[in-house]
């Protein structure tokens, strides 16, 4: 079977004839356009489709073998941020940079925060603002900058982390604020927080605040009438992908080296590569999920998005790892960066499915390209893989999130579903109108599409494809606040990412170069179940070998560099 992806014919629709459509599908006349809608997205023919003997029950992933090294979290985030950097990324402010300036006392947390705190009064005011935060406590992150000095100075920081800045997409608990979703009407104050907010305060990292978000996560395009669209540094013309917009952004801003986002669909994937950064999705319940609000349960993940590759490394080492109050976190191996520092990568094998990986914008698929070519000049081989059916990926997948999404959305769908965004509204109402048959057949595709994609992987190490088939579109000015519903450009976002998240298989992506407008182009690589260290070194080496990139336009310092 050929590559087999259907056009989206989809218009798309923006200002007040959205709002009207909106309203259409939540009448009298709802069923039959939902109906008309679906139809014409191919669910009909998705009906059809047979899944042969799989259950809806997911395969357990294979947990690969024992790592041949063992190290505390701490230790692996230390590995992480002392291997050298590269040309490339020596000049950024990497959370190396942090840790090398507190040490050597040219500067100190509390005078890092000062700086920042004024970048981001600056950013978030005026007419040119970028809408990075939905929330922030500058008293309270001061105060923390000012303990994490005293542990600098008595030569007792927790971590390779302590005194560096994160911020966290407003998916995820932090005590004492409210995790809003990117939603209006939520205003319950978190009482205790999440796992991965936890376990980055216990290494001493300075959290800023809660990163603006496409509402409720269920958009790619990432634009939030609430909180404002977050602006691409880039170009604050030029959206920044979603769902985790602004913690994306806001690394690329050079805010902090670090931030945590969440990815049921492509939501660290799409903005990492359309910002420029790196991002990480882990494998399937790898990052405990727990002060996670549960959004969609079967395909959702929590990860780093980082300025480097060691950034996430560093990172993902501190979050990672089995939580009792996440019972999906329980069974997996230990963690580890088993041969991170190692450049040879002679005898891995990398996966290309041609068809696939050509079906981008010219100037996305020439960067990816030279980004293969580092890997095969550092030894690899390329291995020719089949191509996937992406209908019927897009299919199960839409099915699955969106099924979900609306199951967790229920209460406050019948309470009032004004008060969403109108591409929340419309969305939230294709979920409503899958059936319960339709849900359990595109489960039953997934252990399916897992069980065929084990078997590939037993031909390769790594799949290579662009992060996104397109750089960074203009955000649609004219339609705001409301925005437009543009699935065209939701399938260019989206079309090498479902497979990662229906699978649950790790995921990076990582910037391998500008298109012809200086936007940045994005590279995924997606291997075998908790093979994450395998990512991160070829990403590495990815990172090591291109010339560095200019930085942004819209781009803070906080070291004084």
């Amino acid at each position: 079977m050929g590559y087999t992806r259907d056009p989206v014919k989809a218009p798309k629709v923006g200002g007040p004839a959205l709002r009207a459509f909106v309203g259409a599908l939540e009448s009298a006349l709802g069923p039959l356009l939902l109906k008309k809608l679906v139809s014409d997205s191919g669910i009909e023919r998705f009906r059809t489709t047979s899944a042969g003997t799989a259950s809806p029950i997911q395969v357990p992933l294979p947990l690969g073998p024992e790592p041949k090294e063992a190290a505390s979290p701490t230790t692996l985030a230390a590995r992480a941020i002392d291997t050298p950097p590269s040309a490339a990324t020596s000049r950024l402010e990497s959370a190396r940079a942090f840790r090398d300036a507190y040490r050597s006392g040219a500067t100190d947390p509390a005078r890092a925060v000062r700086r920042l705190h004024e970048a981001i009064s600056r950013l978030e005011g005026g007419d040119e603002r970028m809408n990075f935060f939905i929330s922030r406590k500058p008293e309270q992150v001061l105060a923390e900058a000012e303990a994490s000095t005293e542990r600098w100075r008595a030569g007792t920081p927790r971590s390779v982390l302590d005194g560096v800045p994160v911020v966290l997409k407003d998916e995820v608990d932090l005590e004492g604020f409210v995790t809003t979703l990117g939603t209006k009407f939520r205003s319950e104050v978190a009482t205790r927080d999440s796992a991965v907010a936890a376990r980055l305060k216990a290494a001493g990292a300075l959290i800023l605040g809660k990163a603006n978000m496409n509402e409720i996560g269920i958009n790619p395009i990432g634009l939030n009438p609430h909180h404002g669209p977050a602006r691409n540094p880039w170009d604050r013309t030029r959206i920044t992908g979603g769902s985790s917009s602004a913690s994306a952004a806001a690394v690329a801003a050079g805010l902090c080296p670090i931030s945590i986002g969440a990815d049921g669909g492509g939501s660290i994937r799409i903005p990492a590569a359309l910002c420029g950064v790196v991002g990480l999705k882990a494998t399937f319940g790898r990052i405990s999920e727990a002060g996670v609000p549960p959004l969609c349960w079967n395909v959702g993940h929590v990860g780093p998005l980082g300025r480097t590759v060691d950034d996430v490394a560093a990172a993902y080492a501190l979050v990672a790892g089995p939580d009792e109050h996440d019972p999906v976190s329980l069974r997996q191996p230990p963690l580890h960066l088993t041969d991170y520092e190692k450049g040879a990568l002679t005898g891995l094998r990398v996966g290309l499915c041609q068809p696939w990986f050509d079906d981008a914008e010219p100037d996305v698929v020439a960067r990816c390209r030279e980004a293969v070519k580092v890997l095969t000049d550092a030894g690899a081989t390329v291995v020719e893989l089949p191509p996937p059916d992406l209908n019927l990926v897009l299919w199960s997948h839409a099915v699955i999130i969106l099924s979900e999404m609306r199951e967790a959305m229920h209460d406050e769908v019948l309470l009032d579903s004004a008060r969403f965004a109108l591409d929340s509204r419309t969305n939230l109402a294709i979920g409503g109108h899958f059936s319960a048959r339709d849900y359990v057949h595109a489960m039953r595709h997934r252990q399916k599409l897992t069980r065929e994609w084990l078997e590939l992987m037993k031909t390769c190490d790594v799949v290579a494809t662009p992060t996104t088939a397109c750089t960074a579109p203009p955000i649609p000015e004219a339609t705001l606040p409301d925005g437009e519903s543009n699935l065209p450009v939701v399938d260019q976002l989206m079309r090498f990412i479902r497979i990662g998240n229906l699978t649950g298989f790790p995921a990076l992506s990582l910037p391998v170069g500008l298109d012809r407008s200086n936007l940045p182009v994005g590279l995924q690589l997606m291997g075998r179940p908790y093979e994450e260290h395998l990512l991160l070194r070829l990403g590495r080496v990815i990172e090591s070998a291109l010339p560095a990139a200019p930085l942004p336009r819209v781009h803070v310092t906080a070291l004084g560099s």
